[in-house]
């Protein structure tokens, strides 16, 4: 089958992860689903719950919030689908994650750059079909404070590098695909 790299982008409750899981049942492919959510509070838990129960049981579900770009290789095999839901939450979890580091040892930090780099370098090379699904947060105002710029410009630039090596980049609006990359 070949790399086959899909983009699915929206905001949230579009119906973007419902799309993504219905292109994975039609790919009739062994589907692994990669989980990027990590459980803050009891509002997460419902929210996780809640995509727990949409999916098809038998689905492999593996649970990343940071070596995403290790997972897929781990995972990726040319005749499976790989889901990945989300790359938003992926992203807080690794901004966070450096600016942890940062306070604790400065010389140790591993950048979104690294993790970034690691990743695109990955979804290039893998032999497999992968649906990554995203919230497009760049459609509002600049928000305030210097983390969440941060995060609305990185995501901006993530969803950028990868719709270019994409196959695929789909936005879902009201729960209405609209192809953008086909």
């Amino acid at each position: 089958m070949g790399n086959n790299i899909q983009l699915v982008l929206g905001g949230a409750r579009s119906g973007k992860s419902r799309f993504a899981e219905q292109a994975a049942k039609e790919s009739g492919l062994d589907v692994v689903y990669i989980a990027t959510a990590t459980i803050y509070d009891d509002e997460m838990q419902q929210r996780i719950d809640r995509h727990i129960n949409d999916r098809p049981s038998h689905w492999l579900t593996v649970e990343e919030p940071l070596q995403l770009a290790q997972v897929l290789q781990q995972y990726s095999r040319v005749d499976n689908c790989i889901l990945v839901d989300c790359l938003t939450l992926w992203l807080s979890n690794v901004l966070m994650a450096e600016q942890d580091q940062q306070q604790a040892d400065p010389q140790g930090v591993k950048s979104f750059e690294i993790y970034k780099k690691d990743l695109l370098e990955i979804l290039a090379r893998l032999p497999g079909q992968v649906i990554l699904v995203s919230n497009e947060v760049g459609q509002g105002i600049v928000p305030m404070g210097e983390l969440s710029r941060r995060f609305v410009d990185e995501a901006g630039w993530l969803h950028q590098d990868i719709a270019r090596i994409a196959q695929t980049v789909t936005l879902v609006v009201a729960g209405l695909p609209l192809q953008l990359k086909n």
